[in-house]
Parts: C-alpha cells; structure tokens; sequence
C-alpha cells in the first residue's frame, strides 16, 4: 500500500520526511488553508510530487505543474469533468470527494474516463484537512476499479483498520496523512511518520 504525506511546506521538515521515502508528498497550493504552500521545495525524483487545488484556473495548475515539477495534481474542490480531462496526460490526476453517510458512488461515473485515481476524504467544513476519519465500511459500495487514496484524520490508531481493509475486494491504492502526525501546521513528526510507514509495510 502506497504513502501519502500530505500539508508539507518546511524545507528542513520536507528533507527529513522525504528521507523516510513515502511515495507521494503533497503541498496545498490554495491559499485557503493554514498548510498553504507558496514554492514547494524540491524533493528526490524517487517521490512524486503532488500540487493540491481547490477550484483554481486551468492556466494556475498548468504553470505550477511545469514551475514546481509536479508528477500530480490532487484536486480537491468542486472540479467538473472537464476539469479533469483537460489535465488528463500532463500528470496523473486525483480527483478527491468528501464522503459522508448520504455519499452517493454514483456521481464518480461522470470523473472514470478522466482520473487516474480518486481520492476520499472526510467530508467537513474544509475542502480538506479537518483531521477526521470517514466510516471507511461505505467503501464496500464502491463499484469502480479505478485505484483510490484514503484520506481524513488517519493517524496511528488506524493500522489495524487499514490492515483490514488489505482483505477487502477493493482497489485501494495509498493511504494519504496529515493532520494526525502535525506538530505545527505543515510541520510533521517525523518518528511518528517512520513509525506509520514500518506498520503500513507490515
């Protein structure tokens, strides 16, 4: 299962974190989050990076993909189709929805052609990081076998769900954190991060 550490912007923390190898780092490139990146430093080309948008222009993402070498765009707003399909080929696109009791899996139809994942978070007050976790049993509706990222307030205490969900009949592809290993905004734990990704390899 693959490793998301998403919220970074440090250099000296995103140096450290990029030590312990995840596969993917993000950094959120919409000003309206308190983990917003202005220049993502450079990371090894062994991780790829991942540009994180909330309903920005086209001709935005497009810039910051070629400016800060982006392998991935995770798009995390109301983002249409379209949207999607006219990244599709640049980078790998990610597309996030929020889920709660009443998510209907229905609405991805629409994103399949266009998306190289999908992404699911906890739907909150925020686009994202509101350091919750969703019922992750909703999954099991899930018809789809586009591969997706877990995301929302996964922390250590989710290991044993996370192993679970390694038996489960469902594409599940990476777990992505962020909140939960924070010591200050955009600033993460690094044992606790090296801790999580030994028991994730488990």
């Amino acid at each position: 299962m693959k490793l998301k550490v998403c919220g970074m912007r440090e250099p000296k923390n995103v140096a450290e974190i990029a030590a312990l190898q995840p596969d993917y780092m993000g950094f959120i490139l919409w000003d309206g989050s308190k983990r917003f990146c202005v220049s993502p430093p450079e990371v090894s080309d062994t991780i790829i990076k991942v540009g994180v948008f909330v309903d920005a222009p086209l001709e935005e993402i497009e810039h910051a993909i070629t400016t800060f070498k982006l392998g991935a765009v995770q798009l995390h707003g109301n983002e249409s189709p379209q949207q999607c399909r006219e990244l599709q080929g640049k980078v790998h696109v990610i597309k996030a929805f929020g889920v709660g009791a009443d998510f209907d899996f229905d609405i991805l139809l629409d994103y399949l052609p266009y998306c190289d994942f999908f992404l699911f978070d906890t739907k909150g007050p925020m686009p994202g990081g509101n350091g919750t976790t969703f019922d992750w049993s909703i999954l099991k509706n899930y018809g789809f076998d586009l591969p997706f990222f877990i995301s929302g307030g996964i922390g250590l205490a989710e290991i044993n769900k996370i192993n679970e969900l390694r038996n489960a009949d469902l594409p599940v592809y990476a777990i992505d954190v962020n909140s939960k290993f924070e010591i200050a905004p955009a600033v993460k734990n690094v044992e606790q991060l090296k801790n999580f990704k030994e028991k994730l390899a488990l």
